[in-house]
């Protein structure tokens, strides 16, 4: 599929859009119209008074609460995925833990590079490091779906950088999640799905109450909620390695379960003054599966898997926090806001249907059974944990005849990261674990150290360390006369690990009239290494040129990364700026168009997988005397540029008896790499960030991404329909570049209300069933079973799906 064609569509669908937009509003009926999205307020991107979306200085999404029980998706990450196109949510697989916690972006960088926020509050990160080859790759971001969709109000996303708001990590944006505070009300839904292939079947309930506290507006809101989705799996027969060909690969979902219980609450002590409290804790169990190894494999032993094996990799991820505050409002209009809030995850890896091949032979002979091996065993734990006060004030100042807003604070944060080894059996080499003492396989191999599939953390990767930061901030906005807003905010952050940092941003906009309003933003970012970038270190299997390989992740600071002369991570630092236009021409008819340039200096990645060279050299030197084939490593290697269009557009019309809700969402996006640079003697920039890792960076999200939707309700129906487009993608790491097309998905439901509480939905997801194409030049892949996407794919391989909800409130 050609670039012309997809950007044809693109104009045509637009210009559908806005011409079906106008028609509407030009039958609207004269007895008012329905309340539109930009009647509801923001907090997001200002400290001073609340602003509608329409009306703020940096551009602000809102998803409200009718979106969140229409889109269909159950999982928050593909529900953002689905209404919002600056964000993407790629599907992944035979990744490791990132089958089960999957990579979350804004404006296609990095899942660490945007902030998300509770209430306001800051979220801590997931423990888990994405070290396999997928989007997000050596990132540490937010486990999106560990937030429960049945506690959530709305969600606003900031697409703009925020650092000197909200500190480090809101380069690409900031993402406030507002928990439901209602009283008196109990809400309850169901929902049950599959797919068009009759598996990943989907069963969800949730229930959420809002009690009163007291007698002064106090309340406490709970949410209980529960889901188990099926496994899929679209891999096609092996014709490389089993004779008959079969289906040797898992390639699809991973069975999931999900439990969660969250709170949000307040307590008035009196006119002036409350305690507040949220959080909640979430649990999630997850089976997914590494590469097959086959009978004739060194990593197997054909008297225990005859026909190969498929190792299992299961994860129990535990995620908790807990924020408490107090407010209260000063003189003046002035308010103080003092909190403590608390986050921690846990990911611990399981292995079963597998071996520890080195537990069998006998050393220097390898002709006889050594000892049998367990089949499974535990790989590890993995723990981060973030505490953060903060102190913050706000208020209104009169400087002359113009009032400026101004809101200063401080904050202490406090992050630890925690590896824990695994069962011996899961890393050892032999059961002495001596290195020296040669452990053959009957072909004369070298045995692999560790069990099969994700070798176990070993006591000499273990850590449980950690950092601290202070920061100030200052922020103000004013009026200076009534069509023109200003903004300007500073931030001072010290690391205990690195020093320190300013960041500054400067907003603005101008409404010369009611109609048309220009608003644009200049600011610095940083974004501190995460101490998860600073502290994690493993050994994993990944495929090099076809073969399986034992890949070591060094430790910044460690003996191998000193070798190559890499030096210990900085910050990365960035520069972001943005111009935009709002429209209402026409009551409920909006437009805003915001384009913007984002360069990240010094961005901290993951290196290639750095492997000796043939016949020996300065590489294999290094490497070799470890018995790894491979190494790889965080670094600040390269600088990047974004630049990009979000074109938002919506409409509400109401008739006599029906109201019509039109949308439109483009989101154009490009990011280059435009520097590589090394600090080692050994590595030139290239080779430490080879073409493969610029073409995932570049190219491993969309490009393009665009929702078009109707929402169309008369009496007790509601018809929703939402299309999203999909640009292509592209990825070579392990086969020659290979490009996925883009892709139409539509998405529609029909809801019927017994009641104005009661409501049953019936929906279909990708109701054309697209999927990516075939591989066209994957080399050995097509014939190990991978038949359509892997690292990069924005649009999974399942197809259509189908559900059933039921929601009612009483």
């Amino acid at each position: 599929m050609t670039r012309a064609p997809q950007f044809k569509r693109t104009l045509l669908a637009s210009a559908i859009l806005l011409l079906a937009a106008q028609t509407a509003q030009a039958q609207t009926s004269t007895d008012g119209s329905a309340k539109a999205d930009e009647q509801t307020v923001v907090v997001l991107g200002s400290r001073s008074v609340a602003k509608t979306a329409l009306d703020t200085s940096s551009p602000v999404g809102l998803i409200g609460l009718k979106d969140l029980q229409t889109a269909g998706p159950l999982e928050l990450g593909k529900l953002l995925q689905t209404l919002d196109p600056s964000f993407n949510f790629s599907t992944t697989f035979i990744s490791d833990g990132t089958d089960s916690i999957r990579p979350a972006t804004l404006r296609s960088l990095g899942p660490d590079q945007v902030l998300v926020l509770i209430n306001g509050k800051r979220r801590h990160q997931q423990a888990l490091v994405n070290v396999q080859q997928t989007v997000g790759r050596g990132s540490a971001g937010t486990d999106i779906n560990a937030i429960p969709l049945g506690a959530i109000h709305h969600i606003e996303v900031l697409r703009d950088g925020a650092a000197a708001q909200y500190g480090s990590d809101a380069i690409a944006g900031v993402i406030n999640i507002v928990l439901k505070s209602n009283i008196g009300e109990t809400s309850l839904s169901g929902q049950l799905g599959t797919t068009s292939e009759s598996d990943g079947d989907l069963y969800s309930a949730s229930a959420n109450r809002g009690f009163a506290l007291g007698e002064n507006g106090g309340y406490i809101n709970l949410t209980l909620e529960g889901r188990k989705r099926g496994e899929t799996n679209r891999a096609g027969p092996d014709s490389l390695r089993v004779n008959p060909p079969r289906v040797t690969q898992h390639i699809g979902d991973s069975n999931t379960k999900d439990g969660y219980f969250w709170w949000n609450g307040a307590l008035p002590i009196d006119k002036e003054s409350e305690f507040y409290a949220f959080g909640g804790v979430s649990k999630r169990k997850s089976d997914s599966y590494g590469f097959f190894r086959s009978a004739g494999d060194d990593r197997t032993v054909s008297s225990v898997y005859p026909n190969g094996f498929l190792p299992a990799i299961s994860t129990d991820i535990k995620d908790a926090s807990f924020a408490f505050g107090y407010r209260h409002d000063l003189p003046r209009d002035w308010k103080a806001d003092v909190s403590i809030n608390y986050g921690r995850s846990e990911l611990a890896f399981h292995e079963s249907n597998s071996l520890n091949v080195s537990y069998w032979y006998e050393p220097k002979t390898g002709g006889g059974i050594y000892a049998d091996s367990p089949r499974e065993a535990d790989t590890g734990t993995l723990r981060f944990s973030q505490l953060t006060f903060n102190a913050d004030i706000k208020g209104p100042v009169k400087v002359g005849d113009s009032e400026v807003s101004l809101a200063t604070g401080f904050e202490y944060r406090q992050d630890n990261y925690q590896i824990i080894a695994g069962d011996p059996v899961s890393y050892q080499y032999g059961r002495t674990n001596n290195p020296a003492i040669a452990i053959t396989t009957p072909s004369g191999a070298t045995a692999a150290a560790g069990i099969q599939g994700f070798p176990g953390y070993t006591p000499g990767t273990a850590v449980d360390s950690g950092r601290h930061n202070i920061a100030l901030f200052l922020d103000a906005e004013t009026k200076p006369v009534n069509t023109v807003t200003l903004g300007g905010a500073v931030r001072y952050e010290k690391y205990s690990d690195f020093g320190s940092t300013v960041t500054g941003k400067l907003s603005g906009r101008f409404d010369p009239t009611k109609e048309v309003g220009i608003r644009a933003s200049l600011s610095t970012g940083f974004r501190a290494p995460s101490v998860q970038q600073e502290f994690y270190s493993s050994v994993s299997t990944n495929l090099n040129n076809g073969v399986l390989t034992e890949t070591l992740t060094a430790r910044q600071g460690s003996a191998v990364t000193q070798a190559f002369g890499i030096k210990p991570l900085k910050e990365e630092t960035s520069t972001n700026g943005s111009i935009g236009v709002v429209l209402r021409p026409v009551k409920n008819f909006s437009l805003t168009a915001d384009a913007y340039e984002i360069k990240i200096k010094d961005r901290i990645v993951f290196s290639s997988e750095i492997a000796p060279e043939a016949g020996g050299g300065p590489v294999a030197n290094i490497l070799r005397p470890l018995g790894v084939g491979q190494a790889q490593f965080f670094t600040n290697a390269v600088d990047t540029r974004t630049r990009g269009l979000d074109v938002v557009a919506e409409n509400t019309t109401k008739f006599d008896s029906s109201t019509l809700v039109l949308s439109g969402q483009l989101g154009f996006n490009k990011t280059e790499v435009t520097k590589r640079h090394s600090t080692s003697s050994v590595l030139s920039g290239e080779k430490l960030f080879d073409k493969s890792q610029v073409t995932l960076i570049e190219h491993g999200q969309p490009r393009k991404h665009h929702v078009v939707a109707a929402d169309y309700t008369t009496g007790a129906w509601n018809l929703n329909t939402r299309a999203n487009y999909y640009g292509p993608v592209e990825a070579e790491n392990f086969s020659p570049l290979q490009k996925w097309d883009a892709r139409w998905l539509v998405d529609a439901s029909v809801r019927y209300g017994f009641s104005k509480r009661t409501f049953l939905s019936v929906g279909v997801n990708n109701a054309f069933n697209q999927l990516p194409n075939l591989w066209a030049n994957g080399g050995d892949f097509p014939k190990l079973g991978f038949t359509r996407c892997w690292e990069t794919c924005p649009i999974g391989v399942n197809g259509r799906s189908f559900y059933v909800r039921a929601d009612t409130a009483f």
